[in-house]
C-alpha cells in the first residue's frame, strides 16, 4: 500500500501540530476516557519503540529512550492534534526485560487487558527489529490480537542497521507472516528512526487507521 503525496503531506502537518504527553497508566483504572481514537505501539523490549515515537512526532524527547530494555513500565498516552484529535499509546516492551518477574507479569497483564478490551483502540503497530525478524514472543502477541480481532500492522524498525538484501529478506518474511493472520494489515512499513526511512509513510498509516 503506497500513500498518495497529499495523504503524506496531510499526515506531516498533523504531526507538526500540537502533541502533548497526557498521562501514564500503571493500571487499567488509570486509563484516560476512551473519548478519541488511539493507536498503540507494541514491541519487544529494545525494539526502538520510543525512538520511533520521537521520530514520528518530530520531537527529540517526547518518549523516553533507553538502552536498558524494560524502561517503559506503564501505558503512556500522548494527545495529537486539537481540539480532539487522537492519541498515541506507548506500551511496555514485552519479552526480555531487566525487572523482577512479578513486575514483568504485571506489565503483561496490563498490555493484554488494554489490547483486548479498549474500545478506542483503532490499530496496534507491532514493531519488528530488522536485525532479528519475527520472534516467537512476537507471534504470541500477534496471536492474541488475532484472537481478540484487534487490527494491527507490522512495522520493521532499525532498517538502517542491516544490509539492503537483509532488509528485503526480513520484509518479505514479515509480509508472508502477516498474510497468514486474520487481524494483520497485509502491508509492511520498514522504518529507521535515525535516517527517517518510512517515517512519512508511517504517519500516513496512523492517520489512515483512525479515519
Amino acid at each position: 500500500m503506497s500513500f498518495e503525496e497529499d495523504a503524506i503531506e496531510a499526515a506531516r502537518k498533523t504531526f507538526a501540530g500540537p502533541i502533548a504527553f497526557l498521562k501514564s497508566a500503571p493500571d487499567l483504572k488509570f486509563l484516560p476516557d476512551a473519548a478519541v481514537p488511539e493507536v498503540a505501539f507494541a514491541g519487544r523490549s529494545n525494539v526502538g519503540k520510543s525512538s520511533l515515537l520521537n521520530a514520528l512526532t518530530g520531537r527529540k524527547a517526547l518518549a523516553r529512550t533507553s538502552v536498558t530494555p524494560g524502561r517503559t513500565q506503564e501505558l503512556n498516552f500522548f494527545d495529537v492534534g486539537e481540539p480532539l484529535g487522537f492519541r498515541l499509546v506507548d506500551m511496555p516492551g514485552y519479552g526480555f526485560a531487566k525487572a523482577p518477574k512479578d513486575v514483568v507479569r504485571k506489565w503483561r497483564f496490563l498490555v493484554n487487558d488494554y489490547l483486548r478490551g479498549r474500545s478506542a483502540l483503532k490499530r496496534t503497530l507491532v514493531l519488528i527489529d530488522a536485525r532479528h525478524g519475527i520472534k516467537d514472543v512476537d507471534r504470541e502477541v500477534m496471536q492474541m490480537l488475532d484472537d481478540a480481532a484487534v487490527s494491527y500492522r507490522l512495522v520493521i524498525t532499525k532498517a538502517d542497521k542491516v544490509k539492503a538484501t537483509e532488509l528485503e529478506a526480513v520484509t518479505a518474511a514479515t509480509a508472508a507472516e502477516a498474510r497468514k493472520r486474520p487481524a494483520a494489515h497485509p502491508d509492511i512499513i520498514a522504518t529507521s528512526s535515525e535516517k527517517g526511512l518510512g517515517i512519512p509513510e508511517l504517519r500516513a498509516a496512523v492517520i489512515d487507521a483512525i479515519g
